[in-house]
């Protein structure tokens, strides 16, 4: 094991995995007293190569790392590796590309919803890892051996997950459908959150479209200054801040230090008035710019019945595949498909289209119905 401190080990050891057709990726990183998050460590792993890379250290720069991320002929294996592609992208300004996920890869398998990496190893592998060291402050230094031993191994067990998980793709004919959720990890803005678009990772507990509109502008505010001060969302106002204030709209700096969701004395503060301002923007916004309320919408006793139906169907044929149903639709698009003319969902595109949607289209339009055969829920054409 190598832990590298230096710039210009940093180019040897990318310039050797670059060699090779793949490479496996992790970080340890720290975000909780952050808006972006703090990379603390960089674990790469390919065939007979492992290292592990100190970004903390003053005699390194990170550009060799960057670059084998860039490089297009060498696959970057992450698990789960969202939170590690954002931290490349937030750094860099790029995506790595390729990319595999085992994760996901491992549930277009059989394997289960968002299998966590011990168990994928252990079923994979048959190898236990030890996770003792999981909760680390990987920001402070020097990082004992055990640290390092825990870290190393997010990434040297990944690459024989990674070749089993390619077989096993090519053997069912699935690799296409990885191909559909890696294309939604390598665009852009899938990291991006563009202060506009702040209210849609928000929960909709709202109680009216200009309560939205309010909510809109105040979740606005809060990521321009989540963003600009590198500070937790929650640091600058708490979710539940945010609902109260959209609901009740206050519109003086005396109504909004009235509401209980807020401490004494924030309504007297610079925060407190950009607040009202805010408020202000969302009563005045045209409410034809601001979508329908759809959480929580009341469905008609068929309706529910129907969602019902959808879900029978989904796990049927989830089953059937050996995929889980998580990731082929949701309540929401299951909900989208009963009600709705022309829905707009995942489960209608791609391979989730050939595995449910279609389908679910048929049952809906009366051309499928569902019975039991030899204990199975199976589909037949009327």
């Amino acid at each position: 094991m190598q832990l590298i401190t230096d710039t210009e080990a940093l180019l040897g050891a990318c310039s050797a995995l670059a060699t090779h057709d793949y490479v496996t990726v992790d970080t340890e990183f720290l975000r909780e007293q952050t808006f972006w998050p703090q990379l603390c460590l960089i674990q790469m792993a390919g065939p007979g190569l492992e290292f592990l890379i100190d970004p903390l250290s003053e005699a390194i720069d990170l550009e060799p790392f960057f670059g084998l991320m860039a490089n297009k002929e060498v696959v970057k294996v992450f698990h789960a590796g969202r939170q590690d592609i954002e931290i490349v992208f937030s750094k860099a300004g790029i995506i790595p590309e390729p990319i595999f996920d085992t994760q996901i890869a491992a549930m277009v398998c059989g394997f289960g919803e968002s299998v966590g990496y011990v168990n994928l190893v252990k079923k994979v592998i048959s190898v236990d890892v030890d996770k003792g060291a999981r909760f680390t402050d990987w920001s402070r230094r020097p990082l004992s051996r055990k640290q390092l031993d825990y870290a190393l191994g997010d990434v040297t067990h990944l690459r024989d997950v990674y070749h089993f998980l390619v077989r096993e793709l090519e053997t069912s004919g699935r690799s296409h459908w990885l191909a559909e959720e890696m294309a939604t990890l390598c665009a852009s803005e899938t990291y991006v959150t563009k202060p506009e678009d702040a209210w849609k990772r928000l929960k909709m507990r709202v109680k009216s479209r200009r309560a939205l509109a309010v909510l809109m502008e105040l979740a606005a505010w809060r990521e321009a200054e989540a963003q600009g001060q590198n500070v937790p969302r929650n640091r600058v106002l708490r979710d539940e801040a945010l609902y109260d204030i959209a609901n009740q709209a206050p519109t003086s700096l005396e109504k909004l230090g009235a509401l209980r969701s807020l401490s004494q004395g924030f309504s007297k503060s610079q925060r407190g008035r950009d607040i009202i301002d805010a408020v202000q923007k969302g009563r005045d916004r045209d409410i034809a710019t601001v979508p329908p309320l759809k959480n929580g919408r009341q469905l008609s006793a068929e309706a529910t019945a129907f969602v019902d139906l959808l879900r029978v169907l989904l796990k049927a044929n989830a089953a059937h595949y050996g995929v889980a149903p998580r990731l082929i639709a949701d309540a929401g698009d299951l909900e989208s498909i009963a009600v709705e003319d022309a829905p707009d969902v995942p489960a209608l595109k791609g391979w989730r289209r050939e595995l449910f949607g279609e389908d679910a289209l048929r049952l809906k339009n009366g051309k499928t119905a569902l019975t039991v055969e030899n204990g199975r829920v199976v589909a037949i054409s009327n």
